[in-house]
């Protein structure tokens, strides 16, 4: 059975996901952005063994402090998609930027492609490439608890920006409607930002990417 608690973390109160098998209670953090000590100390009272660390994308305020908690853990860290490498090597400038504190540089462990699959315990979760936000950009999906971690692909009511370097405003949507939505109107989601919802609600409702505004 999957677990999720989220804990916003950083100025730009991203939703870091603290995930975990509740059978063998290993988990990890999705796109730890920052305010490392509290994470772990959330971590810590869970009784979570931290096995990975999953990033979706390279953006300061998901990535920042994944370098330090893999470093902590002794873990490695897995994601996002290689096309993020630019990203991921311009955080310390990104973080002095922002004023965000000086985390452990890294490069990621293992880049994910389309199609691949990566593991918590028993549970087990699709890789799904969806550039746009950003080129590397990838979602974790758990099928058989009908959840996502979408990162800053799709959020309530609204879409990730592409106005970012390497953005793409149509390949976002292109993502989202031919990656995302086949796995099921069912499926709940945990955006980088703001409230959950779920993809059926999305396909109605979100001025960007519902149904009526396709003819396909």
């Amino acid at each position: 059975m999957l677990k999720v608690m989220i804990a916003p973390v950083t100025p730009f109160q991203q939703n870091c996901s603290i995930v975990w098998c509740d059978e063998t209670m290993e988990g990890t953090a999705v796109d730890p952005g920052g305010d490392f000590d509290m994470l772990k100390q959330a971590i810590d009272q869970q009784g979570i063994k931290v096995t990975k660390v999953l990033l979706t994308h390279g953006h300061v305020d998901h990535a920042s402090a994944a370098g330090t908690m893999a470093e902590h853990y002794g873990v490695k860290i897995e994601g996002p998609h290689e096309d993020d490498l630019f990203l991921i090597e311009g955080l310390p400038d990104s973080g002095r930027k922002y004023n965000f504190p000086v985390y452990k540089p890294f490069v990621p462990d293992r880049w994910l492609t389309h199609g691949e699959t990566v593991s918590l315990g028993n549970v087990t979760f699709d890789v799904v490439h969806c550039p746009g936000h950003t080129p590397g950009h990838v979602v974790f999906v758990n099928k058989p608890s009908k959840v996502a971690f979408v990162g800053d692909v799709l959020f309530r009511g609204s879409i990730g920006r592409t106005d970012f370097p390497r953005g793409n405003h149509d390949q976002l949507l292109d993502s989202i409607r031919h990656r995302l939505w086949p796995f099921g109107d069912d499926i709940t989601f945990v955006p980088g930002h703001g409230q959950t919802s779920t993809f059926g609600w999305e396909r109605k409702t979100n001025p960007y990417v519902a149904d009526l505004n396709f003819e396909d």
